[in-house]
């Protein structure tokens, strides 16, 4: 293809980063991903081998200082994504950050209003929204076949509690389960009833084991007209990545709603009047069709899917969880 392509840095080397986002670039359209840095120059040319990426730096800003690099990827840990997005707008680069977008909804706003007085496009890693089959759920749901919606549940866990030196466990950093799975079904519900939550619930369980970072929480996310999100997330509990809209008529399930396998079926499933359907689903890297859409607000000023108030939004519910969970108590949003 002839077409000029979004060239990528990635700062730092996630894993996430190494699994799936940096093949998600490389299999879109619009995108390749140019080069990588690490604070470790080493783990940087190491990384780049494996991964097939042709240019490797010993420091984040020796990327930034590429003219050659129009964007970033940043896969860092939470507590660096402020500081380093800002960075990365002031050289002029265009910003993709991993989820969630920072410690708090201020911090987001100080990421997007610095990429915006950059003139650069902002946008935050939730992959997932970008697989057809969400716009495929809301068409079920506009279409009335499962009625009105009487109540979603999210959930996403996973059992890794025993890699002590996980930064997911280091409350410095940034850590603990609502930040690192929780928003999954937070954005989720937002998604699937376009609206903001009005209060939360949570209770959580803070790990002494694990610098007291909530290793597992559940919680009750309340939108108008008596609908809720109840939800779990977890990093010390068996594995589950799922969601359910519950309607007057009808169910959808989704299993592998947040983390699709390549290659796996992503199909859902609809049961109305006892009769369940399996729908099926056009087998896409979500990653990819994330960094293309990415690529295309930059290159043709196309309205990004979600826009970076989206960002701050979920951010303020983030927000809400964690105060609720620590002082056990509502919070109104």
């Amino acid at each position: 293809m002839s077409e000029r392509k979004l060239r990528f840095g990635v700062l730092g080397c996630a894993g996430i980063a190494k699994r799936a986002v940096i093949p998600g670039i490389q299999q879109s359209e619009l995108c390749e991903a140019a080069a990588i840095a690490s604070r470790d120059e080493e783990k940087a040319k190491l990384t780049a081998e494996q991964v097939g990426i042709p240019v490797a730096y010993g420091s984040y800003e020796a990327l930034l200082a590429d003219e050659t690099i129009d964007a970033v990827y940043i896969p860092l840990p939470n507590h660096l994504h402020k500081e380093w997005t800002i960075k990365a707008a002031e050289a002029g680069k265009h910003v993709l950050c991993e989820k969630p977008a920072a410690l708090d909804a201020a911090e987001t706003e100080e990421m997007v209003a610095a990429c915006a007085k950059a003139g650069v496009t902002y946008a935050e890693a939730f992959m997932y929204r970008h697989h057809p089959r969400y716009a495929m759920i809301r068409e079920i749901i506009d279409s009335g076949e499962i009625g009105q919606i009487r109540g979603i549940h999210g959930a996403f866990t996973f059992n890794g509690a025993a890699n002590q030196g996980n930064v997911r466990f280091a409350q410095w950093m940034g850590g603990g389960s609502i930040y690192d799975v929780g928003v999954y079904p937070l954005s989720a519900a937002r998604l699937i009833l376009g609206r903001e939550p009005e209060a939360v619930t949570v209770n959580a369980f803070f790990s002494p084991e694990h610098d007291h970072v909530d290793m597992m929480a559940s919680g009750l996310v309340e939108f108008s007209d008596s609908v809720a999100l109840t939800f779990d997330c977890g990093m010390w509990a068996a594995g589950r990545n799922t969601l359910e809209i519950l309607g007057t008529d009808g169910i959808i399930e989704v299993p592998s709603a947040y983390v699709s396998p390549l290659n796996a079926s992503s199909n859902f499933f609809v049961t109305v009047k006892g009769e369940r359907r399996e729908v099926e689903v056009p087998q896409v890297n979500q990653y990819a069709l994330q960094a293309d859409d990415f690529a295309r607000s930059v290159f043709y000023g196309e309205p990004q899917k979600f826009d970076p108030q989206d960002s701050i939004k979920n951010m303020r519910v983030v927000d809400a969880c964690l105060k609720s969970a620590r002082e056990r108590v509502r919070v109104i949003i």
